[in-house]
């Protein structure tokens, strides 16, 4: 399953010379998968307020292969490439065009939202995830 989600590279998003930020490249992959399960009709507040259920991020590997730089369009590629009881596992790349800027794999568990103790993924969500 993939998803494609745009990223404008804002001044905001630079350093002086025009650079990216390396922990903006987290903050664009994060709002693409938010994006990812949006549009499979997951809104984080549904997950809360419905299931009771939180997704945090476990661990993070990225490759920084080339910078994008202010006033890029970048379009960053999410594959859901493993699902667990309760484990969601993403491949993300930031593409400029053809140029592959970063590669990253980012594990995230589901928690209960009271208890923030890892929880199975909820039957429902499943279903969507496995289409």
């Amino acid at each position: 399953m993939k998803f494609d989600w745009p990223v404008q590279i804002y001044w905001e998003d630079t350093d002086a010379g025009g650079v990216v930020y390396h922990s903006q490249y987290l903050n664009f992959m994060e709002r693409a998968r938010t994006e990812f399960l949006r549009s499979l009709g997951l809104m984080q507040t549904l997950l809360k307020d419905e299931f009771g259920i939180l997704f945090v991020v476990r661990d993070i590997q990225i490759r920084f292969k080339k910078p994008a730089k202010f006033d890029d369009a970048l379009n960053v590629n999410t594959a859901l490439i493993k699902v667990g009881r309760s484990l969601l596992e993403f491949e993300q790349n930031i593409y400029r065009g053809d140029e592959h800027l970063i590669a990253a794999k980012v594990d995230v568990v589901c928690i209960g939202a009271d208890s923030f103790r890892p929880v199975s993924i909820p039957e429902k969500m499943m279903r969507l995830l496995m289409l």
